[in-house]
């Protein structure tokens, strides 16, 4: 089919689906690495990684019932918990670099946020994955929004 006789309609919705899939797509990726870390690299989260993973994880299947068939309303309810799970995650990048004092840290028992142990290959701490992941989602969920 010629892409210029496609309706407009049909066309913003077929961007939807794009970018729900998108973000389901990153939120199932993130919950995947979320649990190799833990389960079979054996890195205990810390406390502020719990709360990312509790806000991650519905994500993965919020927005995978959304999908199909195509239901923009899984925006409505995809879009606060992603928001709430970066506020988490900024505040653990914050911590991690040593912007927020170590008196502030919630991690009191187990893990440190700022831990050597949350660095991935040397280079790539895990904190900024997540703000990658959900600062990803945000953005898409916010172009079905638009679309």
């Amino acid at each position: 089919m010629n892409p210029e006789k496609i309706p407009p309609e049909k066309r913003a919705e077929n961007q939807q689906w794009l970018f729900l899939f998108g973000a389901w797509l990153i939120a199932a990726l993130s919950t995947l690495g979320s649990l190799f870390f833990s389960e079979v690299m054996e890195l205990v989260p810390c406390v502020l990684c719990w709360y990312q993973r509790i806000f991650l994880f519905p994500l993965a299947i919020i927005l995978f019932v959304g999908l199909f068939p195509l239901d923009k309303n899984a925006v409505r309810y995809a879009l606060p918990l992603a928001i709430i799970g970066l506020l988490f995650t900024v505040y653990h990048c914050l911590l991690f670099y040593g912007l927020i004092p170590e008196t502030m840290q919630p991690c009191s028992q187990g893990v440190s946020c700022s831990d050597d142990s949350m660095i991935l290959f040397g280079f790539l701490p895990i904190p900024l994955l997540s703000l990658a992941a959900f600062s990803s989602i945000i953005f898409l969920l916010l172009k079905v929004r638009k679309a």
